[in-house]
């Protein structure tokens, strides 16, 4: 799943994501923040949240339905993701034959700092294949 997941998605392999997990319905991924994954304030930027949030329940989801697409997500920004890495984690809610439905958490850590909830979200996933 690891080969697929990163190997496979070009943005996820430039933007640095690693999977940590990717198992029965869950997964997990970090990512290193670098200065150019931020925006003007030095937060991890939006963009970069929302991907780790639809990465996390993509791969959750392709855990359990093999090839999938991301039909649509909502997230919530709760919090600035401040920090050194995005760490973000995916479980599946329901599965169906023709969607999956999925939550993400993305939380802001650093080595000398309690991890900071920023992003929660809902995806619904389309399996493809």
């Amino acid at each position: 799943m690891r080969e697929v997941a990163v190997a496979g998605s070009g943005f996820s392999r430039f933007a640095g994501v690693e999977p940590v997990r990717i198992w029965n319905g869950e997964a997990e991924l970090v990512l290193a923040m670098r200065p150019d994954l931020t925006q003007h304030h030095g937060h991890a930027h939006g963009a970069i949240v929302g991907m780790m949030a639809d990465n996390a329940c993509a791969w959750a989801a392709a855990s359990v339905a093999g090839d999938v697409v991301t039909g649509s997500y909502t997230i919530s920004f709760l919090a600035p993701a401040r920090g050194s890495r995005l760490r973000a984690r995916g479980q599946v809610i329901r599965k169906g034959r023709r969607q999956v439905v999925v939550r993400a958490d993305v939380w802001a850590e650093s080595d000398d700092a309690e991890p900071v909830l920023a992003a929660i979200a809902q995806a619904t996933i389309v399996p493809v294949g």
